[in-house]
């Protein structure tokens, strides 16, 4: 299948290859680093993460009391609110058992349902964790996939859903290339596509619409 989107795979995974995300050690660390990267930076999910101690687990969580959780992961921002998130997932996760293997068996749209009804998990946090933790092949959309989508350009619709439907009826169905879409994408938005582009040396560079608006073809 060639298309614009895979045009941008291609030539993102020839700069970047395969990435590897999430860097996490378990599927609980995902979860946590998914809810905790809302609305911050990954090097404030980081510091909270090490906070832990290397005690990071969801019975290290469900077990402790809320004003201890909330020191923890206070470098993360919205403390309160998040240590709330966070029980309200662990929670979730312990109806499985803690088992990612007892979460592997399920549907994931199943999950992806339940997910959206835990308190604090929205779209992108739930397709995330489908994603990184568990292996199901579920696109996150994020502000730099829309960002991209935006500026290539690439008419995949408004709102959340509809740019998800697009990426997953343009790509073949496939976790791992979900997985490394959506890191390149951020890590190319980082280095190159910000919100005041810096397009030199982007591997996007006389693809996308920024191009041709710059240089005025």
């Amino acid at each position: 299948m060639k298309n614009g989107i895979t045009d941008i795979y291609e030539t993102l995974l020839a700069r970047y290859g395969d990435l590897r995300w999430w860097p996490a050690k378990t599927p609980y660390e995902v979860i946590v680093g998914a809810v905790l990267t809302q609305n911050t930076a990954w090097g404030n999910v980081e510091k909270a993460i090490a906070n832990f101690g290397g005690s990071l687990s969801p019975e290290t969580v469900a077990g402790s009391d809320f004003s201890k959780l909330t020191e923890i992961i206070r470098p993360a921002g919205f403390f309160n609110q998040k240590a709330g998130y966070l029980k309200a997932v662990t929670a979730w996760f312990a109806g499985y058992g803690y088992s990612a293997a007892d979460v592997q068996r399920e549907p994931p749209g199943k999950l992806r349902d339940e997910l959206l009804a835990v308190k604090g998990i929205g779209p992108e946090t739930a397709d995330s964790i489908l994603l990184y933790a568990f292996g199901f092949p579920t696109f996150v959309i994020d502000a730099y996939t829309v960002r991209l989508c935006g500026r290539y350009p690439i008419d995949a619709g408004g709102g959340y859903a509809a740019v998800k439907a697009y990426f997953e009826e343009n790509l073949p169905r496939s976790a791992d290339v979900y997985n490394n879409f959506h890191a390149m994408i951020v890590i190319n938005a980082k280095e190159h596509c910000r919100k005041k582009p810096l397009c030199g040396g982007c591997p996007l560079d006389g693809m996308c619409g920024k191009y041709f608006e710059r240089d005025g073809i």
